[in-house]
């Protein structure tokens, strides 16, 4: 049972409290900054704009203990709580995610339910020997009609506990509840999931094992709808934007061993009985085990804390879905079919597998001030211009002239899409260009991609006001990795580059978006660069070592945050104040004992047996 306080005990850990409430329920976390100690805890961080946990009200100012828990051998056991909504009038609730672990462990997803519907979307930090801890706090209004209510919460984060992989995670959460005179958020939710909390478990379906499709009535009188979107690739898919054409995957098996197919090019569909309703081309997380561990401590990889949602403005289609009938909504993920000869398809399938599900923001007529418009506007029928995406590879697998064994591969895929719903004065359009080129060379051991993604989305209709509203959101993705791997009789090592950013800009939309993560205008610009390296003896010692440079500007809310910051082997050597002499430590780089005997087993790609 989640209890109701003003005074929250958290898990004492390491000797320490991570997490404190004072009595008048404002939180603070304490930082124990002794990363120049090489028995601290490293305080591991995301850069974002940050979120005030408990803002100055004109009424409501309640925090709530939403979940104490651990999460060890996890799998399948999520926690499970019931929430009550506190008794007062509130409009702004905010949550503040703390976590410690010690030990060996990989980074893992976890996803938070209210019922049915996803509401967040992170994932954990790597423990060290000596221990970690990390703070997230998150905007949570835009599901006020969610927290208004009696809610089932399920937080799941799997997890494996065995003799080697020895670190659980110390999860507290906690929300607090204001009254701000917010902006208006959606009146209704509707769940794009499985909908398995009456058995108390995830809601996520796992695509394309799962058919991820779902059957919803549209509230007769609504104004507005959008979609949300939450879609990570997970397993043989987490490095989807590295994968190679399906017709390569065993060009390196003496080598690397099985690569993973079906293009380095996805693409998430939203239908509508069965019509393209728009469209994703996703954003490449990466979590804090990727490509190499020593990028990710303490700055983690962008969004890795909070990964954000794509919205889809449905509104076209309330014509036909405010029929009082239920409707069919599903989610896909594509990838290209690549075939020698013959044109470039999207595919009907991809690896396994994507974590995704979806909800529908529903916004209803208030009855004054748009009603006759939306009356005569449901009399038309939306108008759908989908042509297929455009698409160019190229492919040339370089073998030894003498062996015949394969020595590189290089290809490259580049594409453009359009899309557009219009139904009277409303609609949704899209503009979509990617491009990516790979190479991977000495027989497979070294792999380069270079990714870009652009786009460009447009809502237009009637707003909540009555009036005529055009929303617009660009967004670009780049993306340079280079791996390269060591792998000797009893070792390996891991030399990586990574450079990557992520640019957001948009004139606003309804309520606050799960996208942009705020409400209002938006100009959000980021990028990470940096080196990276691993090795390890079997049965032996290993050593991690990493240097990250993140750069950050996002202004929203009338106000602009800025942030540089560069770590070395965990130590903050500069915080765009004040530059630090590198440590002993940070000189060094981190030693584990054991080893792991096979990249693969570290990363989920490259040579080896992947990790279970």
């Amino acid at each position: 049972m989640i209890m109701r306080t003003l005074c929250c005990l958290v898990c004492i850990l390491f000797g320490f409290y991570p997490f404190v409430l004072a009595l008048d329920g404002r939180s603070a976390l304490v930082h124990r900054q002794a990363q120049q100690n090489s028995s601290a805890v490293l305080v591991d961080f995301q850069v974002y704009k940050p979120v005030e946990f408990v803002p100055e009200s004109t009424g409501c100012n309640e925090v709530l203990l939403l979940m104490e828990h651990q999460f060890a051998f996890s799998y399948g056991h999520p926690f499970v709580g019931n929430y009550v909504p506190p008794a007062c009038d509130f409009d702004t609730v905010r949550i503040n995610l703390t976590v410690t672990s010690q030990g060996r462990q990989y980074d893992r997803l976890a996803l938070m339910f209210l019922g049915d519907i996803e509401v967040f979307r992170t994932s954990t930090a790597e423990p060290t020997t000596n221990g970690i801890i990390w703070t997230y706090i998150k905007e949570m209004s835009q599901y006020l009609a969610l927290w208004k209510t009696p809610q089932k919460l399920i937080f799941d984060l799997g997890n494996l506990i065995d003799n080697t992989y020895t670190g659980p995670y110390n999860v507290t959460l906690t929300a607090s509840f204001t009254k701000q005179n917010n902006v208006r958020v959606a009146d209704v939710i509707l769940p794009i999931s499985s909908r398995q909390s009456a058995n108390n478990v995830s809601s996520a379906f796992n695509v394309p094992g799962d058919n991820a499709t779902v059957a919803l009535k549209i509230p007769q009188t609504a104004s507005r709808a959008i979609v949300s979107i939450s879609a990570c690739g997970q397993s043989t898919e987490e490095f989807w934007w590295s994968n190679v054409f399906s017709q390569d995957t065993d060009d390196f098996n003496s080598t690397v061993g099985e690569l993973y197919g079906y293009s380095p090019f996805r693409e998430i569909q939203l239908l509508i009985d069965g019509v393209l309703a728009g469209v994703v081309w996703p954003f490449p997380i990466i979590f804090t085990g990727g490509v190499a561990p020593g990028f990710w401590r303490p700055i983690v990889g962008i969004d890795a804390f909070d990964l954000r949602e794509p919205e889809i403005d449905i509104s076209p289609f309330l014509p036909l879905l405010t029929d009082g009938k239920a409707h069919s909504f599903q989610i896909k993920v594509v990838g290209l079919n690549t075939p020698p000869n013959g044109p470039v398809t999207l595919s009907q399938s991809v690896g396994s597998y994507w974590v995704v599900t979806g909800k529908v923001f529903v916004y209803l007529d208030d009855g004054t001030t748009n009603n006759s418009v939306n009356a005569s506007e449901r009399r038309v029928l939306p108008k759908v211009v989908a042509p297929k995406p455009e698409f160019t590879i190229t492919r040339n697998l370089v073998q030894n002239s003498r062996t015949g064994a394969n020595e590189s591969l290089s290809y490259s895929v580049k594409g453009k899409r359009t899309f557009s719903i219009t139904s009277g004065s409303t609609s949704w359009t899209q503009t979509l260009s990617y491009s990516n080129v790979g190479l991977l060379n000495q027989q497979g051991i070294s792999q380069r991609n270079i990714l870009s993604t652009t786009g460009e989305s447009s809502s237009s209709g009637i707003g909540l006001d009555g009036t005529q509203t055009e929303y617009r959101t660009t967004f670009n993705y780049p993306l340079d990795v280079n791996t390269t791997y060591g792998i000797g009789k009893n070792s390996l090592t891991i030399n990586a580059l990574m450079s990557r950013g992520l640019e957001i800009s948009s004139t606003g939309g309804l309520g606050i978006s799960t996208y942009t993560l705020t409400s209002g205008p938006s100009d959000l610009q980021t990028k990470q660069w940096g080196t990276a390296y691993y090795s390890s003896i079997t049965g032996g010692s290993s050593l991690s070592s990493g240097e990250t440079t993140d750069k950050f500007t996002e202004t929203s809310g009338g106000t602009t945050y800025n942030r540089y910051v560069r770590a070395v082997n965990g130590t903050v050597i500069d915080n765009g104040q004040n530059s630090e002499p590198i440590s002993p430590l940070a000189q060094s780089g981190w030693r584990f004992s054991p080893g792991r005997a096979s990249v693969r087993s570290i990363l989920g790609r490259g040579p080896g047996k992947l990790y279970g």
